[in-house]
């Protein structure tokens, strides 16, 4: 059974087929038509296929919505072929009076959205008995691949994603906090949302393609879009206005939050501690939404219910005190990431040269090892992290192109570690001195 398209996703795509008339559509005619005078207006004369393209809506309602309308004297047919699809439209003086209106009250124009009930059942449906999971063992070995190292804190994540609960990742800035816990969402299976929800004529934006991945095999209807288990990131910039549901007058819809945006997959809240906002007062507006997997939004002032079923996880450098208990318990596994081993960080460098098709002089890999070697075994003693090994490649190969070079030599290699800033700071404090300026901007 292909874990990413299951018995119950078929099942799904058996029900989210296009609807072809009027009686098998969630919308209402008049919504309909009032989106179709819509795209007319802002058109000007546009082709009944296009219509079809920014709607989403099938050939054989639009026919019957559009002969309506032309009764009604709002548009017109100025040519075409034999086939619906082929047939221009315009719209005329009344219609576009109309539009006008409609525009001033709400100037969205796209994809038709699906119903508030019709998303509410179908996610609940999706969403039931998720956890816990049967990973197979080679979605986990996929998922991890990249991953150097790590092992304990790869299975506490597995154990996250089974049970479906939160966790809390801390340590030194550049232990691959944020890396590794972005991996976490391919451990969970997908689902299938909608782009736009339609609650009292008013429109609610879900799918974001900036947090939503589309997968391959997609349902008949094109209002309904399947997804990988999405993974949100949010960090320092994170406010408690930008975890609420806000309207945006330009595109005419209400932008839904990170919290919704995650349903099904993860949430990150990264940095923690470091927001210009309370953390704690951020950690307690997401306290109902992580209890009972559902969050309360205003439309219009009216309150509506929508889904939040996501798996908290929550990143700092700073102490895990950060979260008093009531906090804690919503994230009750927790991964502490320390320094990476010098072997670890080597295969990490060495990676990132080889994805980048960078040659370089075997010696390198010595010399980059020697930074971290203690004094007592004639290297610098430096700190090692994960950050180090992918910058480093990548100054190393800007170096190498600003030279002329063909490959990365020893001299090259020690003019990136001259210019990365972390590791001349390190050369040039004693460790202990760097360690307090460190401390003392963390508490900055």
């Amino acid at each position: 059974m292909d874990y990413y398209h299951d018995d119950t996703m078929k099942k799904l795509f058996e029900l989210l087929t296009q609807p072809k008339s009027m009686d098998d559509m969630d919308l209402s005619s008049s919504f309909i038509k009032h989106l179709v005078l819509k795209v007319l207006a802002t058109h000007g004369n546009i082709k009944v296929s296009r219509i079809i393209e920014i709607t989403g809506i099938h050939v054989d309602i639009l026919e019957v919505i559009l002969r309506e309308m032309e009764k009604e004297d709002l548009c017109a047919a100025i040519s075409g072929g034999f086939l619906f699809p082929s047939v221009e439209f315009t719209i005329k003086k009344v219609g576009r009076k109309q539009a006008s209106k409609l525009m001033g009250e709400n100037p969205y124009v796209g994809m038709a959205p699906v119903t508030y009930d019709y998303y509410f059942n179908v996610m609940k449906a999706q969403i039931k008995g998720r956890f816990p999971l049967q990973i197979p063992k080679d979605v986990i070995e996929k998922t991890f691949k990249d991953v150097v190292g790590n092992e304990d804190a790869k299975k506490t994540l597995v154990e996250s994603a089974i049970g479906g609960k939160g966790l809390f990742i801390y340590g030194l800035p550049g232990t691959g906090k944020t890396f590794l816990t972005s991996k976490m969402s391919d451990l969970l299976p997908p689902l299938i949302i909608p782009r736009y929800i339609e609650f009292s004529d008013q429109i609610i934006q879900l799918y974001d393609p900036d947090f939503h991945r589309e997968a391959p095999e997609q349902p008949e209807d094109p209002r309904w879009v399947k997804i990988y288990a999405p993974f949100v990131f949010t960090g320092s910039e994170l406010s408690t206005q930008k975890l609420e549901t806000n309207y945006d007058p330009n595109k005419g819809v209400y932008e839904t939050s990170p919290i919704i945006k995650a349903n099904g997959g993860v949430l990150l809240l990264d940095d923690l501690g470091r927001q210009k906002e309370d953390h704690n007062a951020l950690l307690n507006r997401l306290i109902v939404p992580m209890e009972n997997n559902k969050d309360l939004i205003y439309i219009k002032g009216a309150p509506i219910i929508v889904h939040s079923h996501f798996i908290p996880a929550f990143s700092t450098n700073l102490d895990i005190t950060i979260m008093d208990e009531a906090h804690l318990r919503r994230a009750p596994l927790h991964v502490l990431l320390e320094n990476p081993s010098i072997e670890d960080i080597l295969k990490v460098f060495k990676k990132n040269l080889d994805e980048m098709g960078e040659k370089y002089d075997p010696v390198i890999m010595e010399q980059y090892k020697m930074v971290y070697l203690p004094p007592s075994q004639g290297g610098e003693g430096l700190q090692p992290t994960f950050a180090h090994a992918r910058d480093l490649a990548q100054i190393a190969q800007a170096i190498r192109i600003r030279k002329g070079e063909d490959i990365i030599t020893r001299e090259t290699m020690e003019n990136a570690l001259q210019q990365h800033v972390l590791i001349a700071l390190q050369r040039r404090f004693t460790p202990t001195l760097f360690d307090r300026i460190i401390r003392k901007k963390r508490k900055e």
